[in-house]
């Protein structure tokens, strides 16, 4: 058995590409290999910034020789269709067979496949991941008119340690690879895998990328804890890192003192975002005036010059952040608000200035209809909730939107609710974030959304597949979780009428909206692990248009169908439900009519009415208070009557009359049950 080696070596790959990139690798080339027939025990994709790497062991040198049998036409037909299968399988007609099988007599044809050698294959393989990879970006270079993520370097192709010979991009496949780019950057020969490992690491390159990620972390941990600090674990920022070495070496370095009075948020994000350093904090749990960098070379001085140049590149960009934390001050947020008329929120949805204006006319409407929070608060809030979007700080760190808002609006004097709003307006910004919980944030959080999502209806711009440029999905999804998370009561269907009606563009979208909405709303649900059909029975946001009544129904739902009582029921309403719908859909009419107490002439349709009665008023009192619990408890009352009724009673009685009373009383049963759920829609 033989192995094939292929290492595509490059310029640096973006980090946001690479962890994919592997994935695709192997899974290209695998899956051709398997079309082929070929057979293999394992296979391995690795990827560090300048290669992507695959092995693929336990292969056969050739082809065996495989006898493949064909059905064909029947027996009876065309000479021209009998004379075409001979062909396709490439023999003459006078060597296909007759075979019986149980649809009758056809023709068979033997065809056999010749043994192949697999370099043949494993070289056509390769070509066809080349050229077919699914780069996010890819780029041309030279006159060549294949294409990759970055220009290629060189391609090492080897089965049975020899080179598969073919060119790509003007490049010829070889058996030659490169180490790191400074510390060994001479051609190393390479013969098999273990070969190729071992020659890597030689020459300071780590070739798996998890193993990277541990050495970033033991070093980088280890420093932490020789300063007497410790690290701040970033999942994200690590697998940035790893993506950006070949070689890792953790180094610290210092923050000026004078730097550690900016607020955290300006040190982290200006050290994450900007310079990718891993930020470590003191045993008070602050943070700590030191940082943590990866870098991709060793030098004799253990690292001072690069430790030195790091610090120097910090301090310029903290400089320039306390140069902005200084200037910004000097006005206050307030003075700021008519800048916004300069700056475009969307080409067709006019400033951001206009964007804050129907905010506020949205939140006040929002604040008296909760009765929990001060209309005043609440306008305060949306006004200077976008301020910050001038000010030097954000312009030099976007990042900081909101954030910014708080530090400044504390420092203008403006009351807390307000200042914390501002920072919380744009939360969540992802499933791990959290949510606003103030009544004021959520009220300025939820009109930021509700205005966005109105807009972008009324202007077409709906996301479309994968595409969503405008982060809509992300918006509905956070209205979403304020809501349920906050325990929320609020019709959103007014809330969008009312933002609609602070446009000037017009448009019924309501409905299409509240759909979106209801379709992330579904997605949510089956991530906590609800019943899809159980969902699909309360939520219908566009009659009732509150999430969090539906959110209350779907787990009194999801309760009461665990029980006896409610899997009983739920099959009783599936007979009597699918009754009335044959006996409609015969009799072109529906069964909606007063039942007649004369007509109740066995003891089990007059007690079964009597519960049903009875229930109908404890489930319309229950309902009128939202205690779903009591409404789908009640509904237990009905479901011995029910049972019996279907034992005893014979719905299609011969007299018209009778009947028709008794679909009426059926019809009752399932028009209380669908005041709390469509029962329809839930799975046996």
């Amino acid at each position: 058995m033989s192995e094939l080696l292929v290492e595509i070596f490059s310029e640096e790959i973006p980090a946001r590409m690479q962890k994919q990139a592997a994935v695709d690798l192997e899974r290209l080339v695998c899956d051709y290999l398997k079309k082929e027939g070929l057979v293999y025990e394992k296979s391995e994709a690795n990827v560090t910034p300048r290669r992507l790497t695959l092995w693929v062991d336990g292969l056969p040198k050739k082809t065996e020789e495989q006898i493949e049998e064909r059905k064909g036409p029947s027996v009876n037909a065309s000479d021209a269709a009998v004379c075409g299968f001979a062909k396709s399988c490439g023999i003459d007609r006078n060597e296909l067979t007759k075979k019986e099988t149980p649809k009758g007599e056809f023709y068979f044809a033997t065809v056999k496949k010749e043994s192949k050698e697999i370099k043949a294959i494993l070289k056509d393989a390769v070509l066809n991941m080349l050229q077919a990879f699914p780069w996010p970006k890819s780029m041309r270079w030279g006159s060549n008119p294949e294409r990759w993520v970055r220009p290629i370097n060189s391609i090492l192709c080897l089965f049975d340690k020899k080179v598969i010979p073919f060119v790509f991009a003007g490049v010829e496949s070889g058996n030659v690879t490169y180490g790191h780019r400074f510390l060994a950057p001479d051609p190393i020969k390479i013969s098999d895998y273990e070969n190729y490992k071992n020659a890597l690491r030689k020459a300071k390159v780590v070739l798996n990328r998890d193993e990277r990620k541990e050495i970033i972390m033991k070093q980088a941990s280890q420093l932490a804890i020789d300063a007497g600090c410790k690290l701040k674990e970033d999942a994200g920022l690590l697998e940035e890192v790893t993506g950006l070495v070949e070689y890792p070496v953790a180094y610290m370095g210092n923050i000026e003192t004078r730097f550690m009075e900016l607020p955290e948020e300006i040190l982290i994000t200006s050290m994450k975002v900007n310079q990718k350093y891993f930020v470590v904090s003191n045993k008070a749990g602050k943070l700590a005036p030191k940082f943590i960098f990866i870098s991709n070379m060793t030098t004799k001085d253990g690292g001072k010059q690069i430790i030195a140049g790091n610090e120097r590149v910090l301090r310029a960009r903290l400089s320039d952040a306390s140069f902005f934390w200084d200037q910004d001050r000097k006005s206050t947020l307030l003075s700021r608000v008519s800048k916004l008329k300069e700056r475009i929120f969307h080409a067709k949805l006019g400033s951001m200035h206009e964007k804050v204006e129907r905010m506020i006319t949205l939140a006040v409407y929002m604040a008296r209809e909760l009765k929990k929070s001060e209309p005043a608060l609440v306008d305060r809030a949306v006004l200077l909730s976008k301020a910050d979007l001038s000010t030097g700080m954000v312009g030099e760190f976007p990042e900081l939107q909101g954030i910014m808002g708080r530090y400044y609006a504390l420092h203008d004097g403006e009351d807390e609710m307000v200042a914390d709003a501002i920072a919380e307006h744009y939360s969540p910004l992802g499933p791990n974030d959290k949510c606003p919980s103030s009544q004021t944030s959520i009220i300025t959080a939820l009109a930021d959304k509700i205005d966005t999502l109105t807009g972008f209806w009324l202007i077409g711009q709906k996301p479309t597949g994968s595409k969503d440029p405008f982060a809509l999905r992300r918006a509905a999804l956070g209205i979403i979780r304020i809501i349920i998370e906050n325990k929320i009561y609020l019709d959103l269907r007014k809330m969008i009428d009312k933002a609609k009606s602070t446009y000037k563009i017009k448009g019924d979208i309501t409905s299409d909206l509240l759909s979106f909405i209801e379709d992330r709303m579904k997605v949510y649900l089956k991530d906590k692990g609800l019943r899809h059909d159980y969902v699909n029975a309360v939520l219908d946001l566009k009659n009732s248009g509150d999430l969090m009544t539906a959110m209350d129904k779907v787990y009194v739902l999801n309760s009461f169908l665990k029980t006896d009582d409610g899997i009983n029921l739920l099959a009783a309403y599936k007979r009597a439900f699918n009754i009335l719908k044959i006996e409609q859909h015969k009799d072109k009419r529906s069964y909606d009519g007063e039942i007649d107490e004369t007509l109740l002439r066995q003891p089990e349709e007059g007690k079964l009415f009597a519960a049903v009665s009875s229930t109908v008023q404890k489930v319309e009192t229950a309902l009128k208070k939202s205690d779903y619990d009591t409404a789908m408890n009640a509904l237990a009352f009905i479901r011995k009557p029910l049972d019996d009724f279907f034992a005893e009673v014979l719905v299609n009685d011969q007299n018209a009359s009778i009947r028709i009373n008794r679909l009426n009383l059926l019809k009752m049963i399932t028009t209380v049950m669908e005041k709390i759920a469509d029962f329809s829609t839930i799975e046996n």
